[in-house]
């Protein structure tokens, strides 16, 4: 593990809690996420997993509880309120279970809208064009083939998304997402659907985006090999609370965990909400 435990984290998450009337889909989560870490989150379907994503992304709003982020070189700030492209502004990318691209769109395009958030020129400079304009547009261009080229899709570059094969399919929805300059980026069950060579490809990926592009990875995943090869911590969860966390040799043997993915009823302590993060 590359993160140093005793820093700030990142990604904080404090006593979440998310109600639909009367079904409690989140309850009390604690969570955190470290510098130049790769963290799984993990639980049989219905345990929340993609609730809680929703959750610090924007898409829903929390019932109770705190989220906060600290962008690399500032002091941390809550996201509880902000709309999923504010989110996205301040540094957190996510991708989804299903696949959401431009069809007709080229390969190009669809990396080009992701640098939206990262763009200066407004309404006026789309009408008038002046030349700051122009340079960035150009810009756009340089940058978005340059993040095709580093996801191994540059070759795809013209083509419709439509027509891509599934597995590049899924590395453009990442390339889309790095787009937005994230320093986290959160992926929701990457691998599905993919063949075992797509999922090596997709394992040397997150890894190489962690090492060598600096973003921590807090992702979603059913693949447990996959899970295992890459991940530095892993947090499972069940019923909308967390039941247990820790390295994957630890999680691998944790009983709790076990009882949860054969559907018996676990022994895990149930988090009590503290006060949230002011």
């Amino acid at each position: 593990m590359k993160n140093d435990n005793d820093a700030h984290p990142i990604l904080e998450v404090k006593n979440l809690t998310k109600d639909f009337g009367g079904l409690r889909a989140l309850n009390c989560l604690n969570l955190e996420v470290y510098r130049d870490e790769i963290v799984a989150l993990i639980g049989p379907n219905g345990a929340g997993k993609t609730t809680f994503f929703n959750c610090i992304t924007g898409i829903y709003p929390p019932s109770s509880g705190d989220m906060l982020i600290t962008p690399p070189g500032e002091k941390a700030k809550k996201i509880n309120n902000l709309k999923p492209n504010q989110v996205t502004a301040r540094g957190l990318a996510r991708t989804f279970q299903n696949i959401r691209l431009f069809p007709n769109m080229t390969v190009l395009e669809n990396v080009m809208i992701g640098r939206h958030c990262r763009m200066s020129a407004g309404i006026i400079g789309a009408v008038f064009r002046p030349k700051s304009t122009i340079v960035e547009e150009k810009q756009v261009v340089a940058d978005s083939y340059g993040i095709l080229e580093k996801i191994g899709l540059a070759s795809f570059v013209n083509e419709f998304a439509k027509n891509l094969p599934y597995g590049a399919q899924r590395r453009l929805e990442i390339a889309r997402a790095l787009a937005t300059e994230p320093f986290i980026l959160l992926l929701d069950e990457p691998a599905a659907g993919m063949n075992p060579l797509e999922t090596r490809e997709l394992d040397n990926l997150i890894v190489r985006l962690r090492d060598q592009e600096g973003i921590s990875i807090l992702l979603i995943e059913h693949d447990m090999k996959l899970v295992m090869s890459l991940s530095d911590r892993i947090v499972v969860m069940d019923y909308g609370r967390k039941i247990a966390q820790g390295t994957p040799q630890e999680i691998k043997a944790n009983p709790v965990v076990i009882k949860a993915y054969l559907g018996e009823e676990t022994d895990a302590p149930v988090e009590e909400c503290t006060d949230v993060l002011r």
